[in-house]
């Protein structure tokens, strides 16, 4: 298996496309996905080198026309105060679940990061208990107010 790391300068000579990427997204992130459109939003957020913007993307397959996992990581700017990186989205396809794909994809995010790494996960997600043995904990509560007005 191939873990192909993919940062602003890599993206021009790499095997999967953007569009690859955010498919794939769609398709297996299942109940815990968002839109394409704003997959690919991410996506473009990872991959720019604009100030106050960037992170990478990660894949994982056998070959490239057969994508096993993603993960993309955005950097937040916020050293010091909140951790310098957040995986936004990282899915698995159904078919590679329980084979150590995730694993993979996240040891080799977390050899290839500066600083540390955020993420959200639902109570009732399976990956949460990937992430308790990768050393991940449950520091804060988090707490949302949506803007209705």
């Amino acid at each position: 298996m191939t873990y192909e790391l993919l940062n602003p300068s890599d993206w021009q000579h790499a095997k999967v496309t953007k569009d690859d990427v955010a498919d794939f997204l769609f398709e297996h992130l299942d109940q815990y996905g968002d839109k394409r459109e704003d997959i690919m939003k991410c996506i473009e957020y990872a991959l720019s080198e604009q100030d106050g913007k960037g992170g990478f993307i990660t894949v994982a397959y056998e070959n490239p026309d057969n994508i096993l996992g993603a993960v993309i990581i955005n950097d937040t700017g916020m050293a010091g105060y909140i951790p310098e990186n957040i995986l936004v989205y990282i899915a698995v396809h159904g078919d590679a679940r329980g084979k150590g794909v995730g694993k993979g994809l996240m040891n080799a995010v977390m050899d290839r990061v500066s600083g540390d790494i955020a993420l959200h996960v639902e109570p009732d997600n399976p990956a949460r208990y990937l992430y308790e043995k990768l050393g991940f904990t449950n520091k804060y509560l988090e707490m949302r107010w949506k803007n209705d007005r």
